[in-house]
This record gives C-alpha cells, structure tokens and sequence, in this order.
C-alpha cells in the first residue's frame, strides 16, 4: 500500500514567473513582460499608450481601449523581465532538484522565446536550444520533464495585431509553435499540458481584446482556447504516439453554505462554469448541454468551421491534472463576510484555517477533488500545484524555519495517500507549486513565497538571486525518498 513505485515526485515553476531572460537570446515581448509588480491591496497593472501617444495606467483585467497598447515603461518595474532567473540559473537550480531526488520538473516553455511574435515563419534557435539544454539538464539527474505549452503568456504581438485568442488565426499560430516543440523535444518530454489553468485563462489572455468583458467575445475566445488544446493533442500523438498530454485546470473546491437547496444550487452552478464545463470538453469531447444552454440564453452564437466538433472528439487528453490549494464556501445569503482569498466571491468556512494571505486550508478538500474527478472521468490525476504561499524569515544561523510549510504540504500528502490507498484513485504525480522561490502571478510580489529554496529577492527586484536551502528541503527530500512512507 501507498504510493505506487513509479509515483512522480518533483515541483512546479512557470516560465512568466521563474525563468527571467527578458529579452535575452532572441525571445520576443510577451503579455507578462508589460504587467507591473503589486499587493494585496494594490492590483498589478499595466500601461497602455493610447492612439494620440498618451499613456495611461489600468488594471490588467479592464477593457484595453481601441487601438490601444500595452507597452513596457522604463521607468517601471516589471517582475517578468529577471523573476529569479531561471535562464542564467537552471543548471544550479536543476541541480538542487536533483539532489531533492525529483522524479518530475513541471516548467512551462516560453511561446515568445521560440517565436517572439507569434506570427514568425521560422522559430528563434537560440531559443529552441535553451530549452534543448534545459531537458539535457533534467535528464542528467533522472528527472522527466512535464511541459506546460502555454502558462498565463502570449506573444505580445498577438494581442496587438489579432485581439489574442479572440482571432482563430491565432489557433494556427499556437499549431506552429506545438509542431515545433513537439518535434523538436519528441525524444527529450514525455509529459505535455497544453494550457495552464485554462479557466484562468479568460482573465490571463485577454489583453489585447477590445471590450474583452463582453460575453460574445469572452465565450469565443475560450472557444478558441479549447479547439487549440485538443488540436494539439491529436497533433502530439501522431508526432509520437507515446506523449502523454494533459489538461490543467484550477480546481477550486466548493461548498454550499447551507443545506438550503439555493445555496446548493448556487454551488453547482458556480462549479459548472468555472471548472467543470472545462473539464467535460477537454475530456469527452463536446459542450455539455448545461453549457449551450446557458450560451443560448445570453443569445451567443459561437463562430465555427466545418471538422470542428470532429477536433473536440479526437482530441482528448490522456490525464487530468489541476491546481489545488483551497476550497470556498458558495452563500445566496447577503452582506456575508467575504474569504480574503477568494477571487470568486466565496465567504469564510469557520471550520478551516487560513494563510496569511487569506486563503483557507483545506487538505481534505484535495481528496473530495481527487475522488469526484476520478469518479467522474476515469483518468489518471496529477496534481501539478499545491502549496503555501508565506513570509519566510531568515534566521541569525542563515537558516529559513518554514515548518508552517512543511505542516501545509504533509497534511495534504495524507489526503492524497487516502485517495489512493482507501479510495482506489489513480493519482500518478505531486509537484508542489514554486518548489523554487518564485514571483507571485496573482500579485506579483516575491515576498509570498512558495518554494522549498529560498532566492535572495525582494518585490522590487533588489537581490543577489542566491539560492538557500529551507528547512522543507530537506524534508521533501525525505518524503520523496521514502515514497511519501515518512511525513515526520
């Protein structure tokens, strides 16, 4: 009993948030590269130059003005552009995993690195060669790479010139860049995802889209969004019928507040449209009803072509994977004290802790998502984020105390032994998010750290980028060579 032989053990990082080399070696401006650093209290921003040459300052979720851009001010920091610089670091830093004892890396690939604009007809080998580089490095270690395609980035000369994903071209773009990496790296990766958090990805790729908030266009860029992922997963499979390819979603677990029949309707629908609708096209192969239904009632009418619904069909993935890091409770209740770290409206569970960012704690609720998903799918789980975001402190000795992190990470490990052992879930693989300090995507701060590595750098890009063991180094590195028998 427990986790199976093979179980993939490793971290999770993100190009727009880990690797740096803005710029450096032929890569392209990215959406990421023109967002600014921020806080609880202050949200990143970006700055927009509007047709007579002003400049202005906007949420980077609001509407992007016509003919409008967003641009990158000298004046103004930019986590993107150095992160904690992967690029200069990754043979340290795979190192460091490798001595951990890692199984798996999950990074993600930089679309404006191998095509800086997008719309290129000939990929950046510099670029190409980086990565080539990277999985060598992976490979030395025994470590298998898991590839995320498109982590929250788009070549910034996409969202100009196309309005992003609201254009079907820019399907054609993304089959480029696939093809590419996909021949290129087809004996190097085994494991592919195609797009991060891919429910995020209605806030995370709209910039560029011209009243991005309107419902027909927000609906057909998600449209788009679900035809690129299973066109590139029957692509990887006849390139190699071995690639394993996955989807990536962030699941949120949600309660009904009440065993009041509106507050469990509420949470149903809640769940319908932020996770679920994406799970059943991106693993049956179609719209469910509940989806066209609601889409007939907001009288949006998709835009289609001829072998579209065929597309959907062929190109279901192989596995499930998801973030999971909190639960929220669904309330039809007014003038509710909101959950401070819920971005979906949810309202305190007095039964869970949070973090010092807000967000509740919920190991259990990781083993009711890993049993409703298999329950409901029949696929193999991976779960390609988890964590706790926190203030770590650097102690008198040099040393970084972060128990509260290691207590976060076990009990959520138990839950996920239970799935498997009492449950029969087939879980295949844990990579805890930011397994190397990394810059926050919600607030693009560093201070809210994840990492079992501590990087020298603070929310204003002022640091060394040394690199300090965490006392969870050293117990993850246990966990993993114990196949998660010792949680002590």
């Amino acid at each position: 009993m427990g986790f199976p032989k093979d179980f993939l053990w490793g971290g999770a990082t993100a190009a727009n948030q880990y690797e740096g080399g803005y710029l450096s070696g032929g890569k392209g401006l990215a959406t990421a590269d023109t967002i600014t650093n921020g806080d609880q209290k202050h949200p990143r921003r970006i700055i927009i130059e509007l047709e007579d040459g002003t400049k202005k300052e906007i949420n980077r979720f609001e509407d992007v003005p016509k003919d409008a851009k967003a641009i990158v001010d000298e004046d103004v920091y930019y986590p993107s552009h150095v992160a904690t610089d992967f690029y200069h670091h990754y043979k340290e830093d795979i190192a460091l995993m490798g001595e951990m004892g890692y199984k798996t890396f999950r990074m993600s690939i930089n679309w404006s690195r191998i095509f800086p604009h997008g719309d290129d007809d000939q990929p950046n080998e510099e670029g190409l060669k980086f990565y080539d580089d990277v999985f060598d490095e992976c490979h030395k270690y025994g470590i298998e790479p898991l590839v995320t395609i498109n982590h929250f980035d788009l070549p910034l000369h996409l969202a100009h010139q196309y309005e992003g994903w609201l254009d079907r071209r820019t399907i054609d773009f993304f089959m480029n860049y696939c093809r590419t990496i996909f021949t290129r790296y087809q004996n190097k990766v085994k494991y592919w995802l195609t797009f991060n958090e891919i429910n995020f990805l209605r806030d995370y790729s709209t910039l560029g889209i011209t009243e991005a908030s309107n419902p027909q266009k927000q609906q057909q860029a998600i449209y788009h969004l679900l035809l690129a992922s299973a066109k590139a997963v029957y692509l990887g499979h006849q390139i190699n019928p071995d690639f394993q390819i996955g989807l990536m979603i962030a699941n949120i677990l949600f309660y009904p507040e009440t065993c009041c029949p509106d507050d469990a309707i509420a949470e149903m629908e809640m769940a319908r449209d932020f996770k679920d609708f994406y799970y059943d096209v991106q693993c049956r192969g179609y719209y469910p009803a509940y989806k066209l239904k609601e889409l007939e009632r907001q009288n949006i009418i998709l835009q289609k072509e001829d072998g579209d619904e065929q597309i959907l069909l062929l190109g279901t993935v192989d596995f499930i994977s998801f973030s999971y890091y909190n639960s929220s409770v669904i309330s039809t209740r007014g003038n509710n004290e909101k959950s401070g770290g819920n971005q979906l409206g949810g309202v305190k569970n007095p039964y869970l802790e949070e973090s010092e960012w807000g967000w509740p704690i919920d190991p259990q609720g990781l083993r009711l998502v890993l049993n409703r998903l298999y329950d409901k799918y029949q696929l193999p789980l991976m779960i390609v984020e988890n964590g706790l975001g926190a203030l770590d402190t650097i102690e008198e000795d040099g040393s970084i105390q972060d128990d509260y992190r290691i207590d976060y990470l076990r009990k959520h490990i138990q839950q996920i032994q239970k799935a498997i052992d009492y449950d029969g879930v087939d879980v295949i693989g844990y990579t805890p998010w930011g397994c190397i300090d990394l810059v926050s995507a919600g607030t693009g701060e560093m201070k809210k750290r994840y990492g079992f590595v501590y990087v020298d750098m603070d929310d204003f890009g002022e640091g060394t980028l040394q690199r300090t063991r965490k006392k969870s180094f050293e117990w993850y590195k246990k966990v993993i060579r114990t196949n998660g028998k010792d949680l002590d």
